[in-house]
């Protein structure tokens, strides 16, 4: 019984430390933040791509046939052909993958290099007033009558 206290004990120790708060809180930003780069590719930048290239570019939707059921003759899209069991490289939907990667990155990028910014405000600013105080003027009168002395 006083074993399983000690691991229950442990364990509480372990779930209530502040790194592991810190580290839900992380994921649980993480997921939101995925789904934001999620919505910015889909909603914002395809919809610009689509534009400059002339047309309805969806690539979540490109792929290719590598071999289809035979005797298959139901319609051609992505749905359709993944349910007959025909074997399709469904690359569009990679490349959506990586773009949101890319933007991901892009955009940890852009928060470091701001909070890094913010940081050296932040130590320049700490900086300029740890500037010691000047010698108050009776610590220089006893240093000039120590250094009269001596002589």
């Amino acid at each position: 019984m006083n074993k399983a206290r000690g691991f229950l004990n442990e364990f509480r120790e372990f779930a209530v430390k502040g790194n592991m708060m810190d580290l839900a809180v992380g994921v649980i930003i993480g997921a939101a933040f995925g789904k934001i780069i999620d919505s910015l590719v889909k909603d914002i930048v395809m919809p610009v791509i689509s534009f400059i290239l002339g047309g309805e570019v969806d690539f979540t939707n490109q792929f290719t046939v590598l071999r289809t059921p035979e005797g298959y003759t139901g319609p051609q899209t992505l749905e359709a052909l993944n349910a007959a069991g025909a074997v399709v490289l469904s690359w569009g939907n990679f490349l959506t993958i990586f773009i949101n990667f890319i933007l991901l990155a892009f955009v940890v990028f852009c928060m470091v290099k701001m909070v890094n910014r913010m940081r050296a405000t932040v130590a320049k600013a700490e900086a300029a007033e740890a500037v010691p105080e000047p010698t108050p003027e009776d610590v220089l009168l006893l240093r000039e009558i120590r250094d009269s002395l001596k002589k």
